[in-house]
């Protein structure tokens, strides 16, 4: 009897997701490299914003850890060249920069960044922040007798991904839908911080509290909320958020 050859890994095994680190510091890119790849990702480098551009058309990673602070464009310009064009619109970005102040993750988080990592960091923490990002997007986002879920004129279709507010589709983020769909699935609920982040980011940190207060001043905004009267998003002060559930 001819028995068939065992499948290969290759055959057997699911693609590795691909990262793209753009930083201009080799040291750092090839540390961020040599972590990544003992987590079993594909990982390719760039150290210019063009050439970033260029395998970002070319490759189509999974994901981009991109740092601000660039010889020829900076990450913000990246940033909006990405969430313009339609190809790579939807790609996950993490943002890794020396530069502290809030105004700069803020403004990050408003072009479209999905998280924001300080330098120094712990290389440990960037690839759990990877790997809690990619969970996200390969998880099954259909819920069991729920595709679809309707608060006020805010209409969710969990399966396509689509957002409209009184039949006009929304431009939301893969963080902001996350967000969204965690306080459509129960209104009325009052998230603490942490517990929100933790279910729609896949992990929670005490300092990524104002990384969560900016992706929820975007929220608010694309849904057309007032900050001071929401209609939508609620802030309980002291505890976090909760959507309302009475509209």
């Amino acid at each position: 009897m001819t028995l068939s050859p065992e499948p290969s890994q290759t055959e057997t095994s699911p693609p590795m997701p691909r990262i793209l680190v753009v930083d201009d510091d080799r040291e750092i890119a090839r540390l961020l490299r040599s972590y990544l790849e003992q987590a079993g990702y594909s990982v390719q480098v760039a150290h210019r914003g063009e050439e970033a551009l260029h395998t970002l058309r070319r490759e189509r990673p999974d994901l981009l850890l991109l740092d601000l602070m660039l010889p020829d464009r900076d990450g913000w310009d990246l940033t909006r060249h990405i969430r313009a064009d339609e190809n790579l619109a939807t790609l996950p970005i993490i943002m890794i920069t020396a530069r502290v102040e809030d105004t700069d993750k803020i403004l990050g988080l408003e072009l479209g960044a999905d998280d924001y990592i300080t330098k120094p960091f712990n290389p440990r923490e960037v690839v759990a922040r990877v790997r809690a990002m990619l969970r996200r997007i390969q998880r099954p986002t259909r819920s069991a007798g729920t595709p679809v879920l309707e608060v006020g004129d805010l209409r969710m279709d969990v399966a396509r991904r689509e957002v409209t507010l009184g039949g006009q589709p929304l431009e939301l983020t893969r963080t902001e839908f996350n967000l969204l769909r965690v306080l459509m699935a129960h209104p009325g609920y009052v998230f603490t911080r942490s517990e929100l982040m933790e279910k729609a980011l896949g992990y929670s940190y005490e300092s990524l509290d104002r990384t969560l207060d900016s992706h929820i001043k975007n929220l608010r905004r694309k849904i057309g909320d007032d900050p001071k009267r929401p209609t939508y998003i609620h802030t309980v002060y002291g505890v976090g958020y909760r959507l309302a559930a009475d509209l």
